[in-house]
């Protein structure tokens, strides 16, 4: 029981990586996070519902559909709930975040309805025998994932040309601006990013969880509470926390049951903060005086 627990804590700590990380990319960069995550998961997996399996898509065609206009989502957001709130000093960027998230939750309530659908992906076959545990493709799928992206990431933002223009934004945007970058554009593709890391959470996941118009708030929380642990400006710290939220969350059902997991999760986030305020990995900020 402790080893097919600490196997399902990694998956779900996989996900909450990913999406964790889309809070990161914002934040590392413009210092704004978008709290519409949780819904830009449910927004890829309902996309991939549709197009999948009611419009009947080859299911690597709806993939990529899905996480295009999931990136088209997350440019929109940056457009309309950050960057005007942003230019003018103000946070209300905090508010119209999660308000186009309700928005967008409540559209797909009445376009998509209530009843929640079963997403099947091919890589949603029967669990097999990997040293002497019950192991799942979905769940192979989901670590190889989300350890993909993060080394993907890293290798992205070191080794290629944008990726250093994007590094040297999160340092200065000022000086980056007088270099040529063209900072506002950085900042809304890096929304893009955000949101499409939450769409390929939210396909991942579909088929563990019912395909709903609700199905990314509490995501959305525990992700950002992941953020949070890990240390919003650390992507190492953000993954590790992922992981380990995952596995404590499984750990935690298996041991006690499913009705004390999100109460004593919760709790140990709490207590970690207080020991590490800034996080697993994070840095306290330099103040200039």
């Amino acid at each position: 029981m402790l080893s097919l627990a600490i196997v399902s804590g990694l998956c779900m700590g996989g996900m909450y990586g990913l999406l964790a990380l889309g809070f990161h990319i914002t934040y590392a960069v413009s210092n704004t996070v978008n709290f519409a995550q949780g819904t830009s998961l449910m927004l890829g997996a309902v996309l991939c519902y549709v197009f999948s399996t009611t419009l009947a898509w080859p299911i690597g065609v709806a993939i990529v559909c899905a996480l295009a206009l999931c990136a088209l989502w997350g440019m929109l957001i940056e457009r309309v709930a950050v960057r005007p709130f942003v230019r003018a000093g103000s946070n209300a960027w905090l508010m119209s975040t999660i308000a186009v998230g309700i928005v967008l939750e409540h559209t797909v309530m009445f376009t998509f309805g209530k009843e929640p659908r079963s997403l099947v992906l091919p890589v949603s076959g029967e669990a097999f025998s990997l040293g002497g545990l019950a192991v799942s493709p979905l769940q192979i799928a989901i670590l190889v994932v989300a350890i993909g992206v993060a080394f993907a990431l890293h290798a992205f933002a070191s080794r290629t040309r944008y990726g250093k223009a994007l590094l040297a934004v999160v340092q200065h945007p000022q000086a980056a601006s007088l270099m040529g970058i063209d900072v506002t554009r950085t900042i809304m593709y890096c929304y893009a990013a955000s949101t499409v890391l939450a769409g390929i959470a939210g396909i991942l996941i579909a088929p563990l969880f019912a395909v709903s118009a609700e199905m990314g708030t509490l995501f959305g929380i525990k992700a950002f509470a992941v953020a949070i642990l890990g240390g919003l400006g650390s992507a190492r710290g953000v993954v590790l926390a992922g992981f380990v939220f995952g596995v404590v969350e499984a750990l935690i059902t298996s041991s006690l049951g499913s009705a004390y997991t999100n109460i004593l999760t919760f709790l140990l986030v709490i207590v970690a903060l207080a020991i590490k305020p800034n996080g697993l990995l994070g840095m306290a900020a330099v103040k200039k005086v």
